[in-house]
């Protein structure tokens, strides 16, 4: 059963007043009037078994005790298993105090890596007629809107949730390793208006778009996003209050570019988003635990709303929220 609600100003300012007297003041941070965490919970990295799912059932609800109130997660991430543990996790905390966030692009696995990946893929979502074949690139990435509507549908089962407080388009620049830009463009149209259809519906409150090299890359590079392009194809399908209000980009010491590089326009990333009214989230943010005692450095970069950070291990986790720990 799912459950209804969704992340509010008031819940989260309620997690936060609770949390405030244990923390340094800039933890607090508005994401278009909700009160985040400046530090976040991710669930890419873990082998596909059950071990790792109760780590990662019992991090999440130690990181809700200790402060930390996002969540992110993707219907790819451990073959869906991370969605599941993510639902079994926040199963019995207040909703509307947590911002839960997920991710459609990619194909998914169920539970296990197959024998035949290729195969899997091709049977599961191309033979069955889920997503035209000349819409699956790379083999294994597509935007068609049957397959994100049946791709949200799986987060809202995994998750147990009725409304996904932030849906991304996950690495929607992997379609330009094929495409042309201009069939690109209309694929993201098709995408978005989609997306605003399911804000309508009450299936999620925001939708972004979480990139690897998209926003962080120079602009002759083929697969270069420019922010103020999106921004204006949200714009034409949404209106002026249009809901893609969210983007993730990596950040970090050994990949600062977000924050220094002028890729969009003259600026970065960062400041871009922050011109257009997006909020950012950084993934890598301590480069997949290669950057020890980088954390601070990235949570504090302006323009960067919430680091995230996969953690599985309780004692990785404890020793993370020391970044904004009194």
């Amino acid at each position: 059963m799912r459950r209804q609600g969704h992340a509010t100003v008031e819940g989260t300012q309620r997690f936060h007043a609770r949390h405030a007297p244990k923390v340094v003041a800039n933890h607090l941070r508005d994401a278009h009037g909700l009160a985040v965490s400046s530090l976040g919970i991710g669930t890419y990295l873990g082998e596909l078994d059950d071990a790792t799912d109760t780590r990662y059932i019992a991090a999440i609800k130690r990181a809700y005790e200790l402060g930390i109130n996002v969540i992110d997660t993707a219907v790819n991430y451990r073959a869906q298993r991370s969605e599941r543990a993510v639902g079994k996790a926040i199963a019995g905390l207040p909703r509307d105090e947590i911002v839960v966030c997920s991710k459609a692009g990619f194909l998914p696995f169920d539970n296990n890596r197959p024998g035949d990946p290729g195969g899997y893929m091709r049977a599961t979502y191309v033979d069955s007629g889920l997503i035209p074949e000349d819409e699956l690139v790379q083999g294994c990435h597509s935007l068609n809107r049957r397959f994100l509507a049946d791709q949200l549908e799986k987060s809202r089962e995994n998750l147990g949730l009725e409304t996904i407080d932030v849906y991304y388009l996950h690495n929607p620049e992997t379609q330009l390793a094929e495409v042309q830009r201009d069939l690109f463009m209309k694929r993201v149209r098709l995408a978005f208006q989609f997306l605003e259809d399911a804000v309508t519906a009450g299936h999620i409150r925001y939708y972004g778009a979480a990139t690897w090299g998209g926003f962080r890359e120079q602009r002759a590079m083929k697969t270069h996003l420019d922010l103020a392009e999106m921004v204006k194809l949200a714009t034409e399908v949404g209106g002026e209050g249009h809901h893609f209000k969210f983007i993730q980009v990596p950040l970090n010491r050994a990949m600062p570019e977000a924050a220094t590089r002028p890729t969009q326009h003259g600026v970065s990333s960062l400041e871009a988003a922050k011109k257009h009214g997006m909020f950012v989230m950084s993934s890598a943010s301590i480069h997949q635990g290669k950057l020890d005692r980088g954390l601070e450095w990235t949570r504090s970069q302006p323009g960067n709303g919430v680091a995230l950070v996969g953690m599985s291990r309780i004692d990785h986790l404890e020793a993370n929220v020391k970044s904004f720990a009194k």
